[in-house]
């Protein structure tokens, strides 16, 4: 398979090196400091670029028919529209907030857990993200779908990042330190118990690699999917 990444910072260069080990060529790098080849070789594009610049790539990408998977958050006001690109230009696209396996069992097994808690009216719901000092977006984007994932099975209408929450508002606690990979806890609190689910990713390979597994998984198909399909988690 011959990929294009658009986007070459951090998970750009950690996805080259795991798409290499599976025998794949990364026939382009295109990046705001950095140009190399042509997207028009590739069979399929990445995009981990900066916000500004995905919807643009994903579209530059989608007109001439190569699909394309992208991890970029902090764009999501642009998703619809490149969603309804991408089936008008008949090629096909996958978006996640997180690629990592482990992440999208974690987003199943928080649906779950949500559903299983949502009749117990004493527990109190709380979130916690930590990445590393490099993170543009807060909360992250797999904060943000864990949060919607709970709000979708419960009373609460949305999440916040305000420490004073109000009723019906789950509030997410966000840190940024060092070089941490990413961790999401979600605990449920009552005056007798607590209970914490929490993923912890040790480096951005589990990223890389599950960004490659969708790469792979999307040729020869057509429309809009999720992890969801790849994983076939649905």
């Amino acid at each position: 398979m011959k990929i294009a990444l658009l986007g070459y910072g951090r998970m750009g260069k950690a996805i080259e090196l795991i798409a290499v080990e599976r025998g794949h060529y990364v026939v382009a790098k295109i990046d705001q400091d950095e140009t190399y080849g042509n997207l028009s070789d590739a069979d399929v594009a990445i995009n981990f670029s900066i916000p500004e610049a995905a919807a643009e790539n994903i579209k530059t990408a989608l007109k001439i028919n190569i699909p394309v998977v992208c991890g970029t958050t902090g764009w999501l006001d642009q998703l619809k529209e490149v969603e309804d690109f991408c089936k008008a230009k008949e090629s096909a696209f996958i978006y996640a907030s997180n690629f990592s396996v482990g992440v999208n069992l974690f987003f199943k097994l928080n649906e779950v857990l949500a559903k299983l808690m949502s009749s117990h009216k004493r527990y109190q719901i709380t979130m916690k993200e930590i990445h590393h000092i490099h993170k543009l977006d807060a909360p992250s984007g797999t904060a943000i779908t864990l949060a919607e994932g709970i709000v979708d099975q419960s009373d609460y209408t949305q999440w916040t990042l305000d420490k004073a929450t109000k009723e019906n508002m789950l509030p997410i606690e966000v840190e940024r330190t060092g070089e941490v990979p990413g961790n999401h806890a979600i605990k449920y609190e009552s005056s007798v118990d607590s209970i914490t689910i929490e993923h912890e990713a040790h480096s951005r390979n589990g990223f890389a690699l599950g960004a490659v597994i969708a790469a792979e998984w999307i040729q020869n198909k057509k429309g809009v999917f999720s992890m969801n399909d790849v994983l076939s988690l649905i």
